[in-house]
């Protein structure tokens, strides 16, 4: 007798778990009937015909059939084995090579024809199960049912499939984000706070940004779910098998292929609210990746070492949990001799006090832009005296070349021998062109109105307002962030002797005063008062 392995699989954990029982019971039928000593069996349970990954039975049946333990195998119907096309050739090719024969108990001995023609079939049926499947959910989205999975603030009603109630305790989390996210606060912080509360997070143990924050693309994550606005949207993905791993991958399907009804009994967040989040969620889908990104605190990437001119970097925080700075060169390398740690709210305190005091001094205003007006009235010069020399050397060529062909007409030379040089010199006139049209206008000096300086000023008040207000506060400062990394370009830290502190230098953007990028800067010193300097960094070209 034959020795011989049998094989068996049913595919979802919703079959009877004694299919395989059945399958192994009647395949050793057919092994007594047709003189086959069955030696070995194997079986998977819930597993899918779709691949042959995850099939640690199937994998076991391979392994003996290479130990030669075995030369027939034995299934109920090919489509056991497997339910794709592909690997259904390959399990047989496989086999083939050991000697080993595939007999099933409904088909017979498979050969090369009987494989071709039962593993399109069965990856046929398996397509067609899933259309149907995909038919039916369609038609629970049109009874204003929900086809999906759990969605974080709901849960399914007993007894009703399909049927969605809100959870209101988790729906009230729903609203907070929303609130926040409209108010501004980064998906990050939002989390942040929440694990600081231990809220539970829809899965997991802590909430992540990306879990707010979600695909765009996807339409996935808090955000983005049309739950919250009372709208059923299915169809938002498809899943995909992965023929080289097995795993399961979902893809974005088009917008057009949604699929959305009203729910409005669902709704957990206010329209206004709703249009407000995405309105600023638009307005950020169109900024760099590191202007989205919200500072980690008030200096973050402003800080300057006054010694090597590196970055400076958080250090580690006290045991009150304070935060301290330190230059990022001396961690890396080592190649900085400020070996200085100090106290980030010192230094924001410090910037903020000296910038209030300083920006409204109307004559400091009055400095910078005489100084700003020196710097463009070089420009201009220098621009004009580009655009003549490219005039004259534009006026010269033409000369030339009229004269050339006046000779030409005269018949002082012929045609033939002027041509190649009026071709060459066309051709340099339109190079000089070329230069002039690329050169910029020249800069014009800007003259202070006094209904501007006033305006100015009555700004800095109100940024002055906003920091007396927010600079003691330990997290959130709210607009005082942006409102300030507005005015600053970059602040330097000067350590001092030891025991003496430090000096920080603040150069700021005056842009909105004088239209140009013009960076004026001041020193401010730990334990004295402000010194306004005079320096003026150099403007960018093309002011």
């Amino acid at each position: 007798m034959k020795p011989a392995a049998v094989y068996a699989r049913f595919s979802t954990e919703l079959q009877n778990e004694k299919s395989t029982e059945d399958q192994i019971a009647l395949c050793r039928t057919y092994a007594a009937r047709h003189q086959l000593n069955v030696v070995a069996t194997f079986e998977d349970k819930a597993r899918s015909g779709a691949s042959v990954f995850g099939r640690d039975g199937l994998m076991q049946l391979m392994d003996a059939a290479r130990q030669q333990r075995f030369t027939v195998v034995i299934v109920e119907a090919l489509d056991r084995l497997s339910r794709d096309m592909e690997d259904l050739a390959g399990i047989h090719k496989r086999l083939s090579f050991q000697g080993i024969e595939i007999q099933a108990v409904h088909d017979g001995v498979a050969d090369s024809i009987l494989i071709g023609i039962r593993g399109l079939v069965g990856q046929m049926q398996r397509e067609d199960g899933a259309k149907k499947v995909r038919r039916g959910m369609a038609g629970v989205i049109r009874d204003g049912r929900h086809a999906g999975g759990r969605a974080y603030g709901y849960r399914a009603v007993p007894g009703k499939p399909g049927e969605l109630e809100v959870v209101e305790t988790e729906a009230a989390i729903i609203r907070r984000i929303f609130a926040a996210y409209a108010a501004g606060r980064s998906p990050r912080e939002i989390a942040l706070d929440l694990n600081r509360e231990d809220v539970p997070p829809p899965r997991g143990r802590r909430w992540n940004g990306s879990t707010i924050n979600g695909n765009a693309k996807r339409a996935a994550g808090l955000i983005f779910n049309e739950l919250y606005a009372g709208r059923i949207v299915w169809n938002k993905v498809r899943m995909v098998k992965d023929p080289d791993t097995g795993k399961r991958l979902s893809r974005p399907n088009p917008r057009d292929e949604w699929q959305s009804i009203e729910a409005p009994q669902l709704r957990v967040v206010e329209q206004s609210v709703w249009e407000q989040a995405h309105a600023l969620k638009a307005e950020k889908s169109h900024l760099a990746s590191h202007v989205k990104r919200r500072a980690a605190h008030l200096l973050s990437g402003l800080l300057r070492c006054g010694c090597c001119g590196s970055g400076m970097s958080v250090h580690d925080r006290d045991k009150t949990g304070k935060t301290r700075i330190r230059c990022s060169a001396v961690r890396e390398s080592g190649s900085c001799s400020n070996r200085r740690i100090i106290y980030l709210r010192d230094v924001e305190r410090l910037v903020l006090s000296g910038m209030a005091k300083e920006l409204k001094d109307p004559r400091l205003i009055e400095i910078y832009v005489r100084k700003y007006n020196r710097e463009r009235e070089r420009l201009a010069g220098d621009a004009i005296a580009v655009r003549a020399r490219l005039e004259a050397k534009r006026d010269r060529i033409e000369g030339e070349r009229q004269r050339n062909i006046n000779l030409v007409i005269k018949y002082v030379i012929s045609e033939n021998d002027a041509k190649q040089r009026i071709a060459e010199l066309m051709e340099e006139r339109l190079c000089v062109e070329a230069e002039l049209a690329a050169l910029e206008e020249a800069p014009v000096p800007v003259a202070l109105h006094p209904a501007t300086l006033d305006r100015y000023v009555q700004t800095v008040n109100t940024l002055a307002e906003t920091i007396a207000s927010h600079v003691g506060a330990e997290d959130d400062r709210g607009s005082l962030i942006d409102d300030f990394r507005a005015l600053v370009h970059s602040v330097t830290v000067h350590p001092k002797g030891p025991g003496e502190g430090f000096e920080v230098e603040v150069k700021g953007k005056l842009a909105a005063l004088v239209g140009g990028q013009l960076f004026p800067q001041a020193h401010h010193s730990s334990g004295s008062h402000v010194v306004a300097g005079e320096g003026l960094e150099p403007p960018t070209p093309g002011l």
